[in-house]
């Protein structure tokens, strides 16, 4: 999702007494006992089913030699919990809003910035947009920032291309036709002084969303992944990070199938946002292709993860699944996160969530330098004292007079045995 996006999945109580003692011979005891163009969640028209015989020759486009790639050194992410941010708005909203967005949070330190590329056109994929400047602007500012951008694969990327035409255009991306569009994003990116962004390529590939999509031919996308990523990495000066994010669960077809390889990714994310309706957080994270066998396949793989989209949905205002998907990601130390912040998945720029909005203030406030911030310590509640039991004197043997003597006595009644020499 992002800018434009839409968010659908195929698939005993106690008493006490005084104690008092009436005489020498009394003793007492108790009795105790990324601001949308678009907020709605229409989806595009279905895709048009491919009938069997009845589909067109695929065009071969001329094959363009694949530069070799090699796998890449990616840094661990740092001691204490992720580098953070959210999607405030792509243009320089977005970046006027980060200031606002840490005072919101008590001055909390924001590493991570993240905007989206446009998909309508390929000089949107080139870089051919104005608010880039903004960005990198704001990266440059400080040496820790992170600036993370999602990059279409296919222009009219949300234009519901079926899928017919998607295998297609895959194919050609698959031979080469392609590749100029990326090395243009990439020589713009390296001018700009961010040649280290973290680029989101093709995100939500599971899905049914995008003309990027990998569903009608998964081996076809993940050469074109990989064209992409040889093409970027050949500009003299990138020090790219790719990466590669499904949405979780299975949506349209397993994610894993369109994995193209450890060489060419170097972090491994999921956009993992609240839904479906009365799904539970614990179901998100056993459920096949969820959050556990995300971070699964990510260690055995030898990627960091991230998550680049999260957020609230169709569950409502829910500050459990934010406060569990905070304690997730404190856990498991992704490389970044960043919240969706519109609505309906926001907890600043949406009014509709208040409770989750506390609990995510509350846990994020004042964090700074990716330390996390301590769990308020609860303040016990005080506890009355139990008076203790005074022993019964020496040489003393209590007497049983019934309980309805003993509370006008105040307590048992208690004969010593040297009664009688007293009396001598």
């Amino acid at each position: 999702m992002a800018p434009q996006h839409k968010r659908i999945r195929v698939r005993g109580m106690a008493v006490g007494a005084a104690a008092v003692v009436v005489s020498a011979a009394l003793a007492a005891g108790p009795v105790a006992g990324p601001e949308a163009v678009r907020t709605d969640d229409s989806r595009p028209p279905a895709p048009a089913p491919t009938v069997p015989g009845t589909t067109p020759p695929v065009p071969v486009a001329p094959v363009v030699p694949l530069p070799s790639v090699t796998a890449r050194d990616v840094p661990v992410p740092r001691p204490g919990a992720p580098a953070f941010g959210a999607f405030l708005a792509s243009d320089a909203r977005g970046v006027a809003r980060m200031e606002q967005f840490s005072r919101w949070l008590g001055g909390a330190e924001l590493l991570v910035g993240h905007t989206y590329l446009p998909g309508n056109h390929w000089s949107d994929i080139e870089g051919d947009i104005r608010f880039l400047e903004d960005w990198a602007h704001w990266r440059n500012a400080k040496d820790d920032r992170m600036l993370v951008l999602n990059v279409p694969m296919q222009e009219r990327n949300e234009a519901g291309v079926p899928d017919d035409e998607v295998r297609r255009l895959l194919r050609r991306g698959a031979a080469g036709e392609f590749d100029h569009h990326f090395r243009a994003l990439a020589e713009r990116l390296v001018a700009l002084k961010v040649p280290d962004t973290v680029l989101v390529l093709g995100w939500e590939m599971n899905g049914t969303t995008y003309t990027h999509r990998c569903g009608p031919d998964p081996e076809a996308w993940k050469k074109y992944w990989n064209r992409i990523v040889a093409a970027m990495r050949a500009v003299p000066g990138q020090k790219f990070r790719f990466d590669f994010t499904p949405s979780r669960g299975r949506d349209a077809v397993p994610w894993t199938e369109c994995y193209p390889g450890d060489g060419t990714v170097d972090v491994i994310g999921m956009d993992s946002y609240d839904q479906p309706s009365g799904m539970s957080f614990d179901e998100q994270v056993r459920e096949p292709y969820g959050l556990q066998a995300h971070v699964d396949f990510a260690k055995a793989h030898g990627k960091p993860v991230s998550y680049p989209e999260w957020g609230l949905f169709r569950n409502g205002d829910n500050p459990e699944y934010v406060r569990r998907m905070l304690a997730w990601m404190d856990e498991h130390r992704p490389l970044y996160n960043t919240v969706t912040d519109y609505c309906p998945h926001g907890v600043w720029q949406c009014d509709e969530n208040p409770e989750s909005s506390r609990v995510y203030r509350s846990v994020l406030s004042g964090r700074s330098d990716g330390e996390p911030t301590p769990a308020p310590t609860p303040t016990p509640t005080p506890t009355p004292p139990v008076p203790s039991t005074p022993l019964p004197p020496e040489n003393c043997s209590p007497l049983d007079l019934g309980s309805w003597v003993e509370h006008w006595l105040g307590g048992k009644l208690c004969l010593r045995f040297d009664w009688w020499s007293r009396t001598r």
